[in-house]
């Protein structure tokens, strides 16, 4: 496989750092852009995985709300996903992959 270009490098990263923007829109909107780079389509469908697992996540945890641990554990949750999208954005731009954890493979 050959290496990424500073295009694609800069399209993939930009796929985890505009969640801190618009969730779903911009981080589309670059994938369906780039879909035919190899490496940015990765990383776009990484980021759709994670996004699906940490929402099943998120409402599973809403369960809990009742007993009061689901506050904690939504806060905890969304501290773990600001990192990880952090991480995976810095790996994205260094052309390698992270494999953020307790992400379900929903599409491959």
């Amino acid at each position: 496989m050959q290496p990424a270009t500073s295009d694609e490098r800069l399209s993939a990263g930009l796929l985890y750092f505009l969640n801190f923007f618009t969730a779903i829109i911009g981080p589309f909107l670059i994938w369906y852009i780039k879909r035919k780079s190899p490496f940015v389509y990765r990383h776009g469908l990484h980021y759709l995985n994670f996004l699906v697992s940490y929402f099943l996540y998120q409402a599973a945890a809403g369960f809990f709300y009742f007993i009061g641990i689901g506050i904690v554990i939504n806060m905890i949750l969304s501290v773990l996903m600001a990192i990880f999208i952090v991480i995976a954005g810095i790996y994205a731009f260094q052309g390698k992959q992270f494999r953020i954890p307790l992400v379900i493979r929903f599409f491959s």
